[in-house]
């Protein structure tokens, strides 16, 4: 056996660029561009969550991955609250305050 044989080489793990991408579009989902973000981070999580487990430890970020989809399945959640609700009040299922109608009353 050599010297060589008895050195192990040093694993340098990085974070997945899809983890960061997902959690970059997770939060921008939120101020940015409130669907495509969603869409863009639950789709990029799940690739990064499949890259960090077929690189055998060499990348690492699924906590961010995570954070990406749950952030992103957050957001179509209430953004389908909100269409719902305001679909309601537009069917008239429920009045919305005077104030966020304007010219509500009909008088010129």
């Amino acid at each position: 056996m050599t010297y060589q044989d008895n050195q192990q080489t040093p694993v340098y793990q990085q974070n997945s660029t899809l983890a960061v991408i997902s959690l970059i579009s997770g939060i921008a989902s939120y101020f940015i561009v409130p669907l495509l973000g969603a869409i863009a981070a639950i789709i990029t999580g799940n690739m990064a969550k499949k890259e960090i487990r077929q690189s055998i430890g060499r990348l690492t970020g699924e906590g961010m991955a995570k954070a990406g989809i749950i952030l992103g399945w957050v957001n179509i959640g209430l953004s389908v609250i909100g269409l719902c609700l305001g679909l309601m009040a537009m069917l008239g299922v429920f009045s919305l305050p005077l104030c966020l109608i304007p010219f509500a009353n009909g008088s010129n």
